[in-house]
């Protein structure tokens, strides 16, 4: 259902020009009508407000049972640290967060990773742009699992393609709940971003293309 507060965040990330319409080819090759690029926040007031929508999901979802955020480099990395500030202005929630470089670093402290070292039974959550065909999930867990024995109980990202993974009628999603035990969150879905677009009185051959898309790669 689309709420206000989703389509605030539709609206936000449309302003800062990270989600488009058109005709775009993801990275599972698949064509779609919309592309999501949280490379394109470039402000600091961007950020803030970004920060604030991840951190009132992360509040409502895990609450402060977790001892870190990690953002997956490179994108993850901004988002990661918004989030933890604003978990601490907005929320009095006080946690570290870390990141992982793309080569391990053999001078200076070394290590895979940079910010919070990771202990034996942490609770990790991991903040996230979007999940495509959960290619980034599986080449993060690895890196989280060489730096300790952790657990990842949730994950958090801007938006939930619904879009079918390896296994037949279940999405990528899915298939990283059943294979990494981890709670996948969403700000918002294909499914709202659709909705908005009905009720914003968008192009009707765009509505008409996007269902043809939802009809041909999502699992609803």
């Amino acid at each position: 259902m689309l709420t206000a507060k989703k389509k605030e965040f539709i609206e936000f990330m449309m302003s800062a020009g990270v989600l488009r319409f058109g005709n775009f080819v993801t990275k599972s090759g698949r064509n779609t009508q919309y592309f999501v690029n949280t490379g394109n926040y470039k402000t600091g007031a961007q950020l803030s407000k970004l920060g604030s929508y991840y951190a009132a999901l992360v509040r409502e979802a895990a609450g402060e049972d977790f001892e870190a955020l990690f953002g997956p480099a490179y994108k993850g990395i901004p988002l990661a640290a918004a989030c933890a500030i604003a978990l601490s202005v907005d929320h009095g929630i006080d946690k570290p967060f870390f990141f992982n470089r793309k080569e391990a670093k053999d001078h200076g402290e070394g290590g895979a990773t940079v910010g919070y070292q990771p202990q034996d039974g942490d609770r990790i959550l991991i903040i996230e742009d979007v999940i495509t065909a959960g290619t980034a999930v599986r080449e993060t867990m690895p890196i989280l699992q060489s730096c300790a024995k952790v657990r990842v109980p949730h994950m958090f990202i801007s938006v939930d393609r619904c879009e079918v993974g390896q296994t037949p009628k279940k999405t990528a999603i899915m298939e990283v709940q059943e294979e990494f035990g981890i709670q996948v969150h969403p700000i918002v879905t294909v499914r709202d971003i659709h909705e908005y677009l009905i009720d914003s009185g968008a192009d009707k051959e765009l509505v008409r293309a996007m269902e043809g898309y939802m009809e041909q790669y999502c699992v609803l």
